[in-house]
């Protein structure tokens, strides 16, 4: 099978199953899971859950036992993209094509939107390991999901992508950026599935070190995307770095530098994934996914 196809047809199972856990929308507090519903709803790649399952896969692990997390992860995903884009932060109009989620229900309901995702996503992976027989091993997992978007991972990442505008870094303090605001969340997700079916430690640092490569690959051709992208492919608006000041590999090394760093890390990403134990093709072919993708 194709590759493109193969990814088409697990981003549409995790579309199913993020069907399966979002809540009906009724109740007195209907609006929020409308709300909710809406950004997740949305599309997009769906990289992160299919990494996450995939990660368990590789190391001989069932994918069934990965569920739950790989729908937190993109929960946890969706979470930050509405506030990304909130006038505090990005103020963009528009994501995947369609009015962004404070477009749509105001501010204050997209803020509780995100923070309503990020809790469910926790809800739901601690409902499956409360009283389980592989608890430790899910909390485990849990406590790499938390990380990877919390103080230490994206949200860190974020801080100092924030205190970075109209300001010159230092190419170590965007690496920094890039590692905790994108990748992060990548190695959470990844490590997440790994320790999930059960890998061994040699196998699970070599998963990390392509999750790291590829979360920053991603995020250099994010970079170069918002300069030679086409909106309407993109859904949204090109040259949003630029407007808001923002440090990024093309302003700091240019445009043929960023993508050969991209490469370089794409070559490192697949040479780590052929060392783990299992079958690495689907996540080999992915990695040239990330640097060839036009959106």
């Amino acid at each position: 099978m194709a590759f493109k196809e193969d990814l088409k047809i697990k981003s549409a199972y995790i579309e199913d199953l993020l069907k399966e856990y979002m809540p009906k929308e009724e109740g007195y507090q209907h609006t929020i899971f409308k709300a909710m519903n809406y950004s997740l709803s949305a599309g997009g790649k769906r990289l992160r859950p299919v990494l996450t399952l995939e990660a368990a896969k590789i190391v001989g692990g069932d994918q069934n036992d990965a569920i739950p997390f790989c729908v937190a992860i993109e929960m946890i995903h969706t979470y930050s993209l509405i506030h990304d884009d909130l006038p505090a932060m990005d103020n963009d109009d528009f994501r995947r094509g369609k009015p962004t989620n404070h477009k749509v229900f105001g501010d204050g309901m997209a803020t509780l939107a995100g923070d309503a995702l990020l809790n469910y996503a926790f809800e739901i992976m601690l409902k499956e390991s409360i009283g389980k027989s592989n608890s430790d091993i899910n909390l485990k997992a849990i406590y790499e999901i938390a990380r990877g978007a919390g103080i230490y991972g994206m949200i860190g990442g974020q801080v100092v992508d924030v205190e970075s505008e109209d300001k010159s870094i230092e190419k170590e303090k965007l690496d920094f950026i890039h590692m905790n605001k994108t990748a992060a969340m990548i190695v959470g997700g990844m490590r997440a599935g790994a320790i999930i079916g059960q890998a061994s430690e040699d196998d699970l640092q070599n998963i990390t070190k392509y999750a790291k490569n590829i979360g920053l690959a991603f995020q250099i051709i994010d970079d170069i995307l918002d300069i030679v992208g086409d909106a309407k492919i993109l859904g949204k608006p090109i040259g949003s770095d630029l407007e808001n000041h923002k440090s990024t590999y093309p302003a700091l090394i240019g445009l043929d530098e960023s993508r050969k760093v991209a490469r370089d890390l794409i070559e490192e990403a697949k040479d780590s994934i052929r060392k783990v134990s299992g079958d690495s093709s689907f996540l080999e072919e992915l990695a040239e996914y990330i640097i060839s993708r036009d959106h």
